[in-house]
């Protein structure tokens, strides 16, 4: 790996179990070989699964303040340590999550930035995310899908070593739609925006059936999973990788990774949380951060 700034790793809600993932992870950063980071957020008087306004403040704090050090290049990016957002709205009003909070900090609009779910299994992109599942139909449309999937496939080539990514794009309607007995999306907006995808010389596949296109041999045949909506995405992705799931920002001049879950604090403080998820997360961002700094062209 090439000398490249430390990574800022946020605290997350000090009342968490980002806390202590992180400091697992720091007391094995040697043995895993993991990249230099640094820790930003004092748990201060935070109780382990007792969430209060002050845990809020120090962890919309972190955050803000690891941004603005990747901003300064004092680091090379960030990983996010697990928030609330329902305790984050009470100190920071119009607080939507934190990658819209990255996309506001680059002076991009938040369709700028993609949540990508990684894992050693899987990568998969949800194209609607925390929306009612019935809003879903009326979201999708030929652009949104276009975008998307320009930024991901941008992403996995500069981000990820993959020099011709393949994008698989799910249907939304069970079976693809049958040829539109089963809904129409498929026909008036999936495939017309998978055909435009070919057009500009992105390899994308599709629309699959949802139900069988995340079995071991069809997983070999692509290298993103593109899906309608949050649960097609996170279902597979949790259930193949859940302890070592990460959230990837894509589209965006920062680097961003977090554990793909959240504050647990029913377990913060017992000692059961197990730290491979921050782990993974804090590689994934350093080997970004290092592709950035010195680009690869052979896909990896």
């Amino acid at each position: 790996m090439p000398d490249i700034p430390p990574l800022a790793v946020s605290l997350g809600d000090p009342a968490g179990i980002g806390p202590e993932v992180i400091a697992t992870a720091s007391a094995r950063r040697e043995e895993l070989g993991l990249p230099p980071f640094r820790v930003i957020g004092e748990p201060g008087g935070a109780v382990p699964g007792e969430p209060t306004r002050a845990s809020a403040q120090t962890a919309y704090e972190a955050l803000t303040e690891a941004i603005a050090l990747v901003r300064r290049g004092e680091c090379s990016g960030v990983v996010t340590g697990p928030v609330s957002k329902a305790q984050i709205a009470q100190v920071a009003p119009g607080f939507i999550g934190q990658t819209e909070l990255f996309a506001d900090a680059c002076g991009l609009p938040h369709t700028a930035s993609v949540m990508m779910l990684a894992g050693p299994s899987l990568r998969t992109v949800p194209m609607t995310v925390h929306c009612a599942l019935a809003d879903v139909p009326g979201r999708l449309s030929q652009e949104l899908i276009v975008n998307r999937s320009r930024i991901v496939a941008r992403a996995l080539q500069r981000d990820f070593g993959i020099e011709n990514p393949r994008l698989a794009l799910c249907g939304l309607n069970p079976h693809a739609g049958e040829d539109g007995r089963m809904g129409r999306e498929e026909i008036d907006i999936i495939a017309p925006a998978i055909a435009q995808l070919r057009a500009e010389g992105i390899d994308a596949t599709g629309p699959h059936p949802a139900d069988t296109l995340f079995a071991a041999h069809k997983r070999a045949s692509y290298d993103v999973a593109i899906a309608m909506y949050h649960d097609q995405a996170l279902v597979p992705l949790k259930t193949l990788d859940f302890d070592e799931g990460v959230n990837v920002t894509l589209g965006l001049p920062i680097v961003r990774t977090s554990p793909d879950h959240g504050t647990a604090f029913d377990i913060a403080g017992k000692g059961i949380a197990r730290p491979d998820a921050m782990i993974a997360a804090i590689r994934m961002a350093g080997d970004i951060a290092a592709r950035r700094l010195v680009p690869k062209t052979r896909a990896s």
